[in-house]
């Protein structure tokens, strides 16, 4: 079996392959660092992810708002679907595997959030032992994250999908608390488990289009989808292995159990990568995988899917005022904000997957900054239980101010960026999930307590000798938080420049679902809101 690497098909220069290679070399280079060297070992980390941070403005930069859609050569179909800088390479030809990378609305933002967080995450929260390792394995990460959200070959999207579990194991069990080993076990089999159904779905749908024409196999997440001639139930079998590993990858609920221990027993580093990128990893699955690959076979799972949602954001909300530990009061708010995410997107209309979209990218941002706020306290007191905090307020004012900050906008505060993405997800959900809608909006309501009332009881009332002393937050602290404080105010008030990427391509997906299955949209005005739903189910019963 002969292949070529980076035989690269592209007239411009390769910039998504040089974003994406280029923390794994960074991640190379610090591995060779002798291990008396910790502090060259985080200064190159945050070197190279502040290149690679670089890389991904100049994606945004180059990316267009609405391109004009090219249809000829090697790469026409890829562009007529709106993806852009596409970089195609040759690697296994007898099996048509390629190193195909393309951005669009849907993949450029969170290909720029993943760049920003890894500086922010290595700046922000230090390894304490073993510097080399830890930055090796973030940087490790960085590549397999980046490369998922750009690849549209079904091979390499699987190979970076799982490449992320390995650092994300190892940096849970090497540089976590007390329970890290049950916990970083907990994390590798689940997500290891629901991949397994994805990946016999994926060897299936290649094998099955290579029949379908005349025995030529390839990886083409574009050329599959072109092609079609997929069966309606073998579609809905195939979709549902995607859909389980991408579901434990969310979580969603009842496979999300694994969160919370991750998140209470990672490093601070550690959990602002996994809440604000690698639960991303899931979502967008559903999103490029799952409606685009099997758009027929989504509209019939979606009830059962927004079913899930919404439990998910109850139980979140509920399980997260119960808790004692403030860093599983962050975890569980993150079960309940992906639950509205997995609304919005299976809700089906355009201001639905345009708030998901954007709520992907304000849930990573909110979450990593409590989660690094959590770490500050945590370094101040050496603990987390909420019981032996409390009064905090009058000694770190600052360091109050900036909590409060961020926990308005978790909640969705007017005129910070967690309003916009859940008022377009309840908006669009409302056209045609009227009922679950109204339930989840409780979710709203229920976050504002649990998270207030836990800032009420760490920062106010009489503090104890240890919480009267503390020190208030660092300058330092506070210019690693200052990018994440600043998005969350634009956001929230202008959100256009976002929201202008997002929709082109969120329109061409809904567009493709509507073409290839009996759902229509209903419309904003008039006609009946569950239109859309009553004649999928009513086709899907003939």
């Amino acid at each position: 079996m002969t292949s070529t690497i980076f035989a690269s098909t592209s007239p411009t220069f390769p910039l998504l392959s040089v974003m994406v290679i280029l923390p794994a070399l960074g991640a190379l280079v610090v591995a060779l660092l002798p291990r008396e060297r910790p502090d060259v070992a985080k200064l190159l980390g945050v070197i190279f992810s502040i290149a690679t941070f670089a890389l991904t403005l100049w994606v945004l930069f180059k990316f267009k708002t609405h391109p004009h859609l090219a249809t000829t050569g090697k790469n026409g179909l890829a562009h007529s679907e709106g993806f852009q800088l596409i970089d195609r390479a040759h690697w296994i030809k007898p099996l048509g595997i390629d190193w195909f990378l393309g951005v669009d609305g849907i993949s450029l933002w969170l290909v720029v959030l993943t760049g920003l967080l890894f500086p922010i995450g290595l700046l922000g929260a230090d390894a304490h032992k073993n510097h080399k390792s830890y930055v090796a394995w973030m940087l490790l990460l960085e590549f397999g994250c980046l490369g998922t959200f750009v690849a549209l070959d079904l091979f390499v999207f699987f190979i970076m999908f799982e490449i992320v579990l390995v650092p994300m194991y190892f940096l849970i069990i090497g540089w976590g608390y007390d329970d890290r080993k049950y916990a970083g076990t907990k994390f590798f089999l689940y997500t290891m488990l629901g991949s397994a159904f994805m990946l016999v779905s994926l060897v299936t749908l290649v094998t099955l289009h290579a029949h379908g024409h005349g025995g030529h196999l390839t990886f083409d997440l574009v050329q599959i989808v072109h092609d079609g001639g997929i069966a309606k139930t073998t579609a809905r079998w195939l979709f549902a292995g995607f859909a389980i590993a991408f579901a434990v990858k969310v979580p969603l609920f009842p496979v999300h159990t694994w969160l919370p221990d991750a998140h209470t027993q990672a490093p601070t580093a550690g959990s602002v990568i996994l809440a604000g990128v690698l639960l991303k990893l899931g979502t967008y699955g559903f999103l490029r995988f799952g409606l685009y690959l099997f758009p027929e076979a989504a509209v019939w799972f979606a009830p059962a899917l927004v079913t899930l949602g919404v439990i998910g954001i109850l139980y979140g909300a509920v399980t997260a005022a119960m808790q004692k530990d403030l860093k599983r009061i962050v975890a569980y708010s993150s079960v309940a904000h992906l639950g509205f995410i997995a609304l919005g997107t299976f809700a089906l209309t355009t201001q639905s997957i345009q708030g998901s979209v954007f709520q992907m990218v304000n849930h990573g941002i909110t979450t990593p900054a409590l989660f690094l706020l959590v770490g500050f306290i945590y370094e101040r007191r050496h603990t987390r239980e909420i019981s032996k905090l409390g009064g905090m307020q009058k000694a770190a004012p600052i360091l109050a101010a900036v909590f409060i900050f961020t926990v308005f906008a978790s909640i969705g505060l007017p005129g910070l960026n967690g309003f916009a993405g859940e008022f377009l997800i309840l908006v669009g959900s409302f056209l045609t999930r009227e009922w679950w809608t109204v339930v989840a909006a409780i979710g709203v309501i229920l976050a504002a307590l649990y998270l207030l009332w836990a800032y009420q009881r760490v920062f106010h009332g009489t503090p104890d000798e240890d919480n009267a002393n503390i020190k208030d937050l660092h300058w330092k602290e506070g210019a690693v938080l200052a990018p994440l404080l600043v998005l969350m105010l634009w956001l929230g008030l202008y959100p256009k420049p976002m929201l202008d990427r997002i929709k082109p391509s969120v329109d061409h997906l809904i567009a493709h679902v509507e073409q290839h299955s009996h759902y229509r949209q209903p419309a904003v005005s008039g006609g009946t809101p569950n239109e859309a739903i009553h004649l999928t189910h009513k086709e899907g019963a003939k």
